[in-house]
């Protein structure tokens, strides 16, 4: 158990050399390591001294062996920088330094098959004590798939799985809350603006819209299709513009929405005294100035947080698998008449 010397030879720092440097037994040693107790405060204090000073560092396999834990949690995930990437994972770190516990990522490539087996392959290569993995796109290999026993395995995915816990936010209850603000003030000709239709948060927002249409007898025109950008909204939008019956448009993110209200408004329709319009995800306070913009807001951190605390339950022996989903906050602004 030691670590390599700072000045870059290959010997390595072992406890007997800090033994040595502390005047204590290696025992002595192995418990401040391990920050066990029947050590006084003066000899911790001596051993840890010299510890920095030789450069010495506890070996991770050894302390595992013994606690049976490696106090780490894998998280693979695409596309980090994609809109609620990042706050998902402030939630995922914020509960890991409350555990005590480290994060191992692993991004895949944009290029790599979307397989929960693959990346739990890779993850399994990692001493890591469970597994979060972000499934954006649904996996090839979904219905299919069996986690590795004893290996936490959360997927942050609106898709429900036999044998893995499920965390996400609510895409379908979105739709439920934007429909009914929107029908409980006389809209009866709601349009759509789909994002990718690989997109399983697309798809689950465009079923919503669809059931609470037909639930209620009323007409569904079938959605337009976006990629995320404002400018693939403002071509919608533009298409919107000539549809004279519709009265408003749910849009599956807030930059497409951005785009067709810039459409509509070019066109010559107002928002909202024309069309009301409605988004999801609540992206734009940061970078538009006077955002009017009615929304969905997710609690993203949330999500973060209970797939990281779901992620260590679930190598217990009698967890159940759990399906969460976290609903949205409509965010009522200037966009709706």
């Amino acid at each position: 158990m030691g670590t390599a010397r700072q000045d870059g030879s290959h010997r390595f720092i072992s406890m007997a050399d800090v033994a040595e440097r502390a005047g204590v037994s290696q025992q002595t040693v192995s418990r401040v390591a391990n920050n066990q107790p029947n050590v006084s405060e003066p000899t911790r204090r001596a051993v840890q001294r010299a510890m920095d000073e030789l450069g010495f560092r506890p070996n991770f396999a050894g302390r595992s062996l013994r606690s049976g834990r490696y106090r780490s949690v894998g998280l693979c995930i695409y596309n980090i920088t994609e809109f609620g990437n990042l706050s998902t994972l402030d939630g995922i770190m914020t509960a890991s330094r409350e555990h005590g516990d480290a994060i191992t990522m692993m991004e895949m490539g944009s290029n790599d098959p979307v397989s929960l087996a693959r990346m739990t392959k890779r993850m399994l290569s990692l001493p890591v004590d469970a597994m979060i993995m972000s499934m954006s796109i649904k996996a090839e290999d979904f219905d299919s798939f069996r986690p590795s026993p004893g290996l936490g395995t959360v997927l942050l995915t609106m898709y429900e799985h036999p044998h893995c816990t499920t965390v996400d936010s609510d895409q379908y209850g979105c739709s439920t809350l934007v429909m009914d603000h929107l029908l409980s003030r006389g809209h009866r000709q709601v349009r759509f603006v789909a994002g990718p239709p690989y997109s399983v948060d697309s798809n689950f927002r465009e079923r919503g819209w669809r059931d609470a249409l037909e639930a209620r007898g009323l007409d569904v025109v079938e959605p337009l299709r976006g990629d995320w950008t404002a400018d693939s909204g403002y071509d919608a939008g533009a298409a919107l513009a000539a549809d004279k019956a519709a009265t408003a448009v749910y849009v599956a993110n807030d930059q497409m929405a951005l785009g067709v209200i810039a459409a509509l408004e070019d066109a010559g329709r107002s928002v909202p005294d024309d069309v009301s319009v409605v988004g999801v995800d609540d992206s734009l306070t940061a970078s538009v100035p006077h955002n009017r913009l009615t929304t969905v807001r997710f609690d993203l951190f949330s999500r973060g947080r209970r797939a990281f605390e779901q992620a260590l339950l679930g190598a217990s022996p009698n967890y159940r698998v759990q399906h969460i989903r976290i609903p949205g906050t409509l965010i009522e602004r200037q966009t709706v008449r």
